[in-house]
């Protein structure tokens, strides 16, 4: 399979400068190609698998609790199950703090030494991860708790791999993708998320009908045998997509965005610098800014060059020593911890959340764990899944930002319902609620947090600044992955006390994506850092 490159770069095939519009007027897409063209197609079919698996292992864990829940901790033994909720907590939430170690060392190594340098390098990482999980040897870890702390070792492990394929995937796809159908490639490839969730849920109910006969009897050892083939199918296309990985070409988009790391202004020699305008007629002083743009624009290109190992190091930290770079960062960064607390607090504790509403409740454990798949399963088909597709249909009519926003202003409504009359509203309704919220988090900042940071920095420092703010993100799903279970509990704020967090944390979101986040629909990162990169010159010329 041949990687396709149909990305604006600032100097085409012939080594000429060639400016966005120009680009784009011969580049033009027609029929299907306007929607997804080949190259977009392979892009999906290699970086999409990636984000399928993702998700599938990530949010497997919600179907697989309590199946541990039965096995390992009373099952149909006891009345209540012991399964201690901080532990529980730290397993659900393993996967997530390996996360932020693979976003941040994955994205600064694919800044620093290439996307071709690291990239299959995290799904190995994953399929060791995945291999170890279901490899739990019952008969030689003792007691059970430290069977769990195994679990939690290599569920991180396995957080690693999924949390390098975040910045990679991102920056490669944003790297390849036409300005006009970037976002919405973004939209596709993470929209497998959903396909992710959608088919773990699949897959569990396929299993538990496998077994049903051995699991209506009482015999729960079989459930030894659902856990690990609901884990270990994830193998299948982790393996199938690991060779287009390896053999990814680097692409021209971020080897030509690098070399402007070299540009240093100050260091211009003057007379190459300046143009005299002197005793010229209004007509000849147009003509000379049109000269003018063409010449900062010819100075920069003379005045970079492959960066060095040490520039390549540094930047990230010179690239957000200013201002407006770093304020984009917060936007990105703090956008998506806030809207990761309360996602993750509610797909991570779905089952509970379903328990709780009393959605799930069965005569018999096997009823239990049939209903508990059911309700993912019709949460994810008519919210999850749907909510992405809106993303992927709008994104470049309506812009991130208001996709962003109205999502974020949506889902506080929904936990706001919920929250304020917890008590008093029934299981259909907080269902319904429930169902909405997954539609616009994914027709919302659940998509757009993950877009935005794949679009608005410059590919010298996307991988690194996408990582950064995807591993504060995971810091809000550690949070809710670990304290959720805790603070529900009888004797601490209970469930609708936690829903409000959530209601707070929508808030928050829609006026930090307000203050903060910028608009990146048809704008093109690298294009502006080159500008930038000009008027460094306009700037300094007016000094001297």
């Amino acid at each position: 399979m041949k990687w396709e490159e149909e990305a604006y770069t600032r100097r085409d095939d012939n080594g000429n400068l060639i400016s966005v519009e120009e680009y784009e007027r011969t580049h033009q897409h027609t029929g299907m190609a306007r929607i997804m063209s080949r190259g977009d197609l392979k892009l999906y079919a290699i970086c999409g698998v990636g984000f399928f698996l993702d998700s599938y292992d990530l949010f497997i864990i919600n179907l697989v609790t309590p199946i541990w829940t039965y096995e390992y901790w009373g099952g149909g033994k006891v009345k209540t199950p012991t399964y201690p909720l901080l532990l529980r907590g730290a397993v659900n939430a393993a996967a997530n703090i390996g996360n932020i170690v693979g976003q941040l060392s994955f994205g600064f190594l694919g800044d620093a030494f290439g996307r071709r340098f690291v990239y299959g390098k995290e799904m190995i990482i994953m399929i060791i991860g995945v291999i170890l999980v279901i490899s739990l040897p019952n008969h030689h870890i003792n007691p059970t708790r430290n069977k769990f702390w195994y679990l939690f070792g290599m569920r991180l492990l396995m957080g690693i791999g999924i949390g390098g394929d975040y910045p990679m995937s991102a920056a490669i796809v944003a790297e390849r993708s036409s300005l006009r159908n970037r976002g919405r490639m973004l939209g596709w490839i993470f929209s497998n998320q959903g396909w992710g969730t959608l088919a773990g849920s699949i897959v569990t109910l396929i299993l538990l009908g496998c077994f049903s006969s051995s699991l209506k009897a009482g015999d729960y050892g079989k459930l030894d045998g659902v856990w690990r083939l609901q884990i270990g199918l994830a193998l299948v296309p982790a393996f199938a997509t690991l060779y287009w990985r390896l053999t990814m070409p680097e692409s021209r988009k971020y080897l030509q965005s690098g070399e402007l790391s070299t540009f240093r202004a100050k260091h211009i020699d003057d007379s190459s610098s300046t143009i005299a305008s002197t005793n010229k007629t209004p007509l000849e002083k147009t003509h000379d800014l049109d000269d003018m743009a063409d010449r900062k624009a010819s100075i920069v290109e003379a005045n970079v060059a492959p960066p060095s190992n040490n520039e390549k190091l540094q930047q990230f930290f010179v690239y957000f020593s200013e201002w407006r770079h770093l304020k984009t960062l917060i936007g990105t960064a703090s956008t998506w911890f806030l809207v990761d607390v309360a996602f993750y607090g509610l797909n991570l504790n779905q089952s509970v959340l379903l328990a709780a509403i009393g959605f799930s409740k069965g005569k018999t454990e096997y009823d239990t764990l049939l209903k508990n798949a059911y309700g993912n399963l019709i949460i994810a088909a008519a919210g999850y899944v749907p909510g992405y597709f809106l993303t992927i249909g709008f994104i470049e009519i309506l812009g991130r930002r208001w996709i962003q926003i109205q999502g974020f202003l949506v889902c506080a409504l929904m936990f706001g319902i919920i929250a304020g009359d917890y008590n008093g509203l029934g299981t259909a309704p907080k269902f319904v609620c429930f169902t909405i919220a997954q539609l616009f988090f994914n027709f919302g900042p659940n998509a757009t947090t993950f877009i935005v940071p794949g679009e608005v920095f410059p590919s010298r420092v996307r991988g690194f600044a996408h990582g950064v703010s995807a591993a504060t993100g995971k810091l809000g799903a550690i949070l809710s992955g670990v304290l959720f279970n805790y603070l529900s509990s009888p004797g601490h704020i209970g469930v609708a006390n936690v829903i409000w967090i959530f209601f707070a944390c929508n808030i928050l979101g829609a006026i930090m994506t307000f203050l903060f986040v910028p608009e990146t629909k048809g704008v093109d990162a690298d294009a502006k850092d080159f500008e930038e990169c000009q008027e460094a010159i306009r700037l300094r010329n007016e000094r001297i």
